[in-house]
């Protein structure tokens, strides 16, 4: 499902994000969601996610809830 909209995006759900580093090749990281840090209700290169593991990205998908 399409990540750039903030509504499909639960804490704690499982995402895919493009992280900072990775941008130039656009490999995509799987982690699940602390916190939503994009305040707009959709952002079109995809809602910043933080993940429980520090991380941060911007989502492109997210794969299931929990």
């Amino acid at each position: 499902m399409d990540g750039t909209n903030r509504a499909n995006i639960k804490i704690s759900g499982e995402v895919d994000v493009v992280l900072k580093a990775d941008q130039p090749t656009g490999k995509l990281t799987r982690g699940k969601v602390k916190d939503i840090l994009t305040s707009d209700s959709q952002h079109r290169r995809g809602v910043k996610v933080g993940f429980k593991t520090a991380k941060l990205g911007g989502c492109k998908k997210f794969t299931q809830y929990f």
